[in-house]
């Protein structure tokens, strides 16, 4: 199907989609050709068909000389009409004088001498030319398949049309060239993470080789890249391997931040004592919210009453050191 003036056309191989840019010349020009021509024309054959009361075999005889004359004068009229040329707004007239380049006319109405003088339109919009699928070689001897879309325009008409015999077909072989050169000194790595560079490394090479022709490279765009298969599940168990791997050293992050926490809360508490038993009495809190617990309560003055006789009572220890004493919460007894 066409649309703004771009043929999309189908490939099999991977059923991807291209534009080809529609390069043919429409003419704009008929309408006005045919008004001036019939302006002319039609008076000269109302004159020599002469009156149409006459009989034919009359009229053979009297209108012979008439209409040979203006048969060729209308010959003649055509010929000049034919330079009557319209060049649209995005379009430039090369002109060509007895084969020799002479000027640049359009866009609009311009008259194109007949015989003297030939007219080649160029199309100076920014053109799309595929880059078609190129099979490389990476620095790291890694088999690629690449394909791209390369964005040109025409700054100069008169050397695209003078300088090279066809500038779309030279500046994508030199464009596929380029791509071919920039990934084999590339790596596997910098393809995948360096695309932009990649794209300004290869339109700046292609640039530099058409800007003698008159032509100028908007940019090139990497489209797809085709790894082996093999490879693309190498890839594949490496990112779910690095991925893991941070999930793991994550975790390990939170549970030592935790435990540096709770050591701090430990030693607020053991400062404390009151924020202590704030703690121990939101414990039982929240374990007499569950129906299947019960929790019997203990006096905790009476628990540190207990713990201070049993210290007086307990002989010391034989090596000097202190018991160390009960945990904390020991007072409570849960079923």
């Amino acid at each position: 199907m066409t649309s703004n003036g771009q043929t999309i056309t189908q490939q099999r191989e991977g059923a991807r989609l291209y534009a080809s840019p529609d390069v043919q010349h429409v003419s704009l020009g008929g309408p006005i050709r045919a008004v001036v021509y019939w302006l002319v024309a039609l008076p000269i054959v109302l004159l020599a068909y002469g009156s149409p009361s006459l009989d034919i075999g009359r009229k053979l005889q009297e209108r012979l000389p008439l209409w040979v004359g203006a048969g060729v004068v209308l010959a003649l009229w055509s010929q000049v009409v034919n330079g009557v040329r319209v060049a649209a707004e995005w379009e430039k007239g090369v002109i060509l004088t007895l084969g020799k380049f002479s000027e640049i006319r359009g866009s609009g109405v311009f008259y194109v001498m007949p015989v003297l003088e030939s007219v080649q339109f160029v199309d100076t919009r920014v053109q799309v030319l595929n880059i078609p699928r190129q099979r490389a070689i990476t620095k790291d001897n890694v088999p690629v398949v690449i394909d791209g879309a390369l964005f040109l325009s025409v700054r100069n008409p008169g050397y695209a049309i003078t300088k090279v015999q066809n500038y779309r077909f030279a500046t994508s072989q030199y464009a596929q060239s380029a791509l071919r050169d920039v990934v084999g000194s590339s790596s596997l790595d910098d393809l995948l993470s360096e695309r932009e560079k990649i794209q300004e490394q290869v339109a700046a090479i292609v640039g530099e080789k058409v800007r003698d022709w008159g032509l100028k490279v908007e940019a090139i765009q990497l489209q797809d890249f085709d790894l082996p298969e093999d490879l693309q599940k190498v890839m594949s168990r490496q990112a779910s391997a690095e991925r893991e791997k941070r999930a793991t050293i994550t975790k390990a992050e939170g549970d030592r931040l935790a435990a540096q926490n709770l050591a701090e809360a430990a030693k607020l508490m053991q400062a404390n004592p009151i924020a202590l038993e704030l703690r121990t009495l939101q414990t039982i809190d929240g374990l007499a919210a569950s129906p299947s617990n019960t929790v019997v309560l203990f006096p905790m003055e009476l628990g540190h009453m207990v713990q201070g006789l049993a210290k007086v009572a307990s002989p010391p220890p034989a090596d000097g050191k202190t018991a160390a004493p009960p945990p904390p919460g020991s007072s409570i007894l849960k079923s």
